[in-house]
């Protein structure tokens, strides 16, 4: 399975968890999601080459702010420094840059970076955190079922 198809794959495994915690404890249903290609880094391309795949949870046309474009900003932040932007908003303001959003809502798993805005940072967070953690073990499956498929002496120098 490609990257692309995993991310889907992820998001698609986690909507219904995803929509409770929006209704049951975020502020608005409102979410939208970036996950970043984990094979592209900032030195290979540019940011929007980079982008993998992104996620409405609801219409964009309803929402009160661009949520779209704040998930991007913080994908981009996170993709930028190789790590979560939560970090950088809570123990190193400094490290900020102008232009930077002035919000966190990112996590990086083993190199899956994912942003997401719309509710909470703390819940964007969490979010993003169950989405990267899909991302890489999807990925350990489909690795573990392409070892199985080798003939062994494949793997044995």
């Amino acid at each position: 399975m490609d990257h692309k198809e995993l991310a889907r794959e992820a998001i698609d495994l986690l909507y219904p968890t995803i929509k409770a915690l929006l209704a049951e404890k975020a502020k608005r249903n409102d979410m939208h999601i970036v996950v970043m290609d984990p094979t592209r880094k900032p030195w290979e391309c540019t940011f929007e080459e980079a982008v993998l795949y992104e996620y409405s949870m609801t219409d964009p046309s309803l929402w009160e702010n661009p949520y779209d474009q704040m998930a991007r900003e913080k994908a981009k932040q996170a993709w930028r420094d190789g790590r979560s932007n939560m970090h950088k908003h809570l123990t190193a303001p400094a490290t900020l840059k102008r232009g930077d959003l002035a919000f966190y809502g990112s996590f990086d798993y083993e190199g899956v970076i994912v942003a997401s805005s719309g509710v909470e940072p703390w819940f964007d967070v969490l979010v993003c955190g169950w989405v990267a953690v899909a991302v890489q073990q999807l990925a350990q499956a489909d690795y573990q079922a392409f070892k199985a498929a080798q003939p062994m002496e494949r793997w044995i120098p």
